[in-house]
């Protein structure tokens, strides 16, 4: 990767990323807080291509590639060939010969990126891949903890929910850890994975316990639709032992409250806890798109130093 200044083509995974290209990128978010236009990408072509459903990491993709002057190709997989039976990578290739270059993939099988990247000259971003990582949200979420809290070394942050089936988590705990965040995640045993430990992170199944003394928690939901067998007794079972409620936050009143969205009121928090003086999650969606900004940016810089 070199000096953090620019990203190579095929990423970011925050698993591969240093301290330092992490904050770098974050600063590139942040500039763009104060020009929200940029002429960095005209003349290229990018498209987006999402075999899960997203509202706003495709949104926020697609604002972001606008903003920097490229042209967005619309592409739908349910009315694509995909559907016919042709594979992802010769999508791709077919619309590479049509010039785009920039492809954001949300993808259901952990690792396809790493897979298709060294047989493409085009860039590929990860919007999401299984249950591997979501590179992009988990930078959001650090540049919105950055700006509420300042420096992330030595901050207590919690992450509470479907561990088991979720990017958002494994990708936060390489982030947070790399700039010295202390990193707790929580949940039902069924749900948080066994050697979760082994990136960094603490364990417990007592939320109210996790939640001593945090400076943040961000609220995972139940990623109902990955699994295959019942891994709570009950969704009011689950509310009442991990529901991040306003009644909880009152005994941390300078914990931030995060959520990478969807959000299921009334299974994973509460709507007075989404919507209260310590939720900090419509930030996170603003910074969405100049995360996503900065990421395609110091892409094209890197293409740039590339020839």
């Amino acid at each position: 990767m070199g000096d953090g200044s620019t990203l190579e083509p095929e990423g970011p995974a925050l698993q591969d990323l240093s301290a330092s290209e992490i904050e770098s990128i974050l600063d590139a978010a942040a500039s763009f807080k104060k020009s929200k236009t940029s002429k960095a990408l005209a003349g290229r072509v990018a498209t987006l291509i999402f075999s899960e459903p997203s509202t706003s990491t495709r949104s926020s993709f697609e604002i972001a590639a606008r903003r920097l002057s490229a042209e967005v190709l619309g592409f739908s997989t349910a009315s694509s060939s995909l559907l016919k039976g042709e594979t992802l990578l010769d999508t791709i290739w077919n619309l590479e010969a049509m010039g785009v270059e920039y492809f954001v993939v949300r993808h259901e099988v952990s690792g396809i990126l790493e897979e298709l990247a060294p047989r493409t000259k085009a860039s590929l971003i990860n919007a999401g891949d299984g249950a591997h990582e979501h590179p992009t949200q988990a930078l959001l979420d650090i540049l919105t903890l950055r700006e509420k809290k300042g420096a992330l070394k030595g901050l207590k942050v919690v992450i509470v929910g479907d561990i088991l089936h979720s990017r958002v988590a494994r990708s936060n705990i390489h982030g947070l850890k790399k700039l010295g965040a202390k990193v707790t995640v929580c949940g039902p045993r069924a749900l948080v994975p066994s050697g979760i430990e082994s990136l960094g992170a603490a364990v417990s199944h007592d939320l109210d316990a996790a939640l001593s003394g945090a400076d943040a928690v961000n609220v995972l939901r139940l990623q109902l639709e990955r699994q295959k067998e019942n891994f709570v007794t009950s969704l009011p079972d689950y509310y009442a032992a991990y529901g991040v409620t306003a009644e909880r936050l009152s005994k941390i009143p300078g914990c931030a409250v995060l959520h990478p969205g969807p959000m299921n009121r009334g299974v994973e928090i509460e709507s007075a806890a989404a919507d209260g003086p310590q939720s900090a999650i419509l930030e996170q969606v603003s910074n969405g798109v100049l995360v996503r900004m900065a990421v395609l940016a110091l892409i094209e810089e890197w293409r740039s130093h590339a020839g």
